[in-house]
């Protein structure tokens, strides 16, 4: 074995958060899904239905199905206990419903670690609740959850080109951007070409274990 595939194989420190991780901000509360929150996601996704189909992969006749919702949250549980992606629901706090108004989801994927350490970041809000920070704060959150709990050292992102209000959050959060990949990923049925962003552990944030 070379040196570089002892390094690739070699033993990492890989944090596992607790599923009942919550991440608590000025305004907002991020959590783990539950099968409860069925009726007030699929509204949400329902009267913004406009708002996000031309930003999202292809919806299906079954997209707003409590089935579909329950497969979504079986992968969202399967992959946050195998450290392999970390999905969050946005809750507004609210002091006289702890559980507030849900605003729309936030997701690590693909977190990897060995010589790598890094995830890919994505998102999406309803029509109510977007231009008013929410997304803001909720991938700040993100990100900071990615560098101290996880210990990772590189956030990733992609936006279409055209997507002004996603290329502007990433700019506010730090992010650069680093490339342009041709027919990156299918939205809305076509291929599409994607800018490639990139936000590096900050050195305020505790040195990489």
């Amino acid at each position: 074995m070379d040196f570089f595939s002892y390094l690739w194989k070699a033993p990492q420190l890989e944090p596992r958060p607790s599923m009942d991780t919550q991440l608590i901000g000025k305004r907002l509360t991020l959590r783990m899904g539950d099968p409860a929150d069925w009726r007030a996601w699929r509204y949400l996704r329902d009267m913004s239905r406009d708002f996000l189909i031309p930003w999202e992969p292809q919806w299906s006749h079954k997209s707003l199905d409590y089935n579909f919702f329950c497969g979504v949250l079986r992968r969202n549980w399967r992959e946050w206990r195998h450290g392999k992606a970390y999905a969050f629901y946005i809750f507004l706090q609210d002091q006289e419903n702890a559980k507030g108004a849900f605003l729309g989801c936030i997701n690590l994927n693909d977190v990897q670690y060995g010589i790598a350490r890094k995830a890919t970041l994505g998102y999406w809000i309803g029509k109510p609740y977007a231009g008013q920070g929410y997304m803001t704060e909720a991938s700040q959150l993100v990100c900071d959850f990615a560098f101290d709990a996880l210990k990772l050292h590189r956030v990733e992102a992609s936006c279409l080109p055209h997507n002004e209000p996603s290329k502007a959050l990433l700019k506010r959060l730090g992010f650069d951007e680093e490339g342009y990949a041709k027919e990156y990923l299918q939205i809305n049925g076509r291929w599409e070409d994607h800018l490639l962003w990139g936000k590096v552990r900050p050195s305020s944030h505790s040195p990489c274990l």
